[in-house]
């Protein structure tokens, strides 16, 4: 068996969980504390219809990198709750655009104030750590130019080759 230890290629996908779910929980403690039901992944898609106005799957999927079938999820949720709502598209009767229904833009109110100290703490806490967030730019960005499957196939295939 291969060791492992002290190797960072095998954790960073672990660490990454890790730390985004420690801040999820967090985050879902506030909500709670403060008596609001709301859940973290609505976040990125009421943001981006607030900032935007009524927008279609695709471009949230667009606009918040993500796929379609996690906005589609959230949107579902989102709906259920009567915090959003789907219009037709003016442009494309096939399209249909999100909107905040009323009830989503009382909660956005409601929710301002706390993403505002969220975005703050959350700018202090990338000052203490070094300006994490631009190192995590960096490998996005890098993974854009190269993907870990991509690598990992060659590294694969290149294990694979006959020694000579």
């Amino acid at each position: 068996m291969t060791d492992l230890k002290g190797g960072h290629g095998a954790t960073i996908g672990a660490q990454l969980r890790r730390l985004s779910e420690r801040i999820d929980r967090d985050v879902g403690r506030i909500y709670a504390h403060l008596g609001i039901t709301f859940e973290q992944r609505w976040f990125g898609v009421l943001n981006q219809v607030v900032q935007n106005g009524p927008m279609t799957v695709g471009e949230l999927a667009a606009a918040l990198r993500i796929t379609h079938v996690s906005v589609s999820q959230s949107l579902r949720s989102l709906e259920a709750a009567g915090y959003v709502r789907a219009l037709p598209d003016p442009q494309d009767a096939r399209r249909r655009r999100q909107s905040l229904t009323s009830a989503g833009e009382a909660l956005v109110v409601r929710l301002t104030p706390l993403w505002l100290a969220m975005n703050r703490e959350a700018e202090a806490l990338n000052r203490e750590a070094d300006d994490v967030a631009e190192h995590l730019d960096r490998l996005e960005r890098t993974l854009d130019g190269r993907s870990l499957f991509d690598r990992l196939t060659a590294s694969v295939e290149a294990d694979d080759a006959p020694q000579a």
